[in-house]
């Protein structure tokens, strides 16, 4: 069966415990191991603040999986996100080839950005010396 790069996008209960908040995590990752689908990334952003309330809550911790799977794979996901009380929020969308560059290249350069920080701060400690 044809597997397509997916990216999804959730928003957790920012009022739960951390312990709810990994528990909810682990429940989608294995939903998404179980079901066929091979997760590549795991992004947590953490709490942030909400643009406007939803539900009344002004935060959320957003979570942000990207995975290869079969397109039953999200119907199956996105029916798990609207049984679970602690999402709030949730969007998955197919990658394009443009937007996987993209996210290569933003992580080349995120990861060029922390050599440099550490050579830098590297430099200044034996200047210190």
């Amino acid at each position: 069966m044809l597997k397509r790069t997916y990216e999804s996008v959730v928003i957790v209960n920012a009022a739960l415990e951390d312990e709810q908040i990994d528990a909810t995590i682990a429940r989608i990752q294995e939903t998404i191991t179980t079901h066929g689908g091979e997760i590549v990334d795991l992004d947590k952003w953490g709490r942030k603040r909400l643009a406007y309330p939803i539900k009344k809550a002004k935060s959320g911790y957003y979570a942000i999986f990207r995975f290869n799977a079969s397109p039953d794979l999200v119907a199956v996901l996105e029916r798990n996100y609207r049984l679970d009380e602690n999402i709030v929020r949730y969007l998955s969308i197919v990658l394009d080839k443009f937007a996987l560059e993209a996210i290569s290249k933003q992580k080349e350069k995120a990861a060029a950005e922390t050599v440099a920080e550490e050579a830098q701060s590297k430099s200044t400690e034996t200047q210190v010396n």
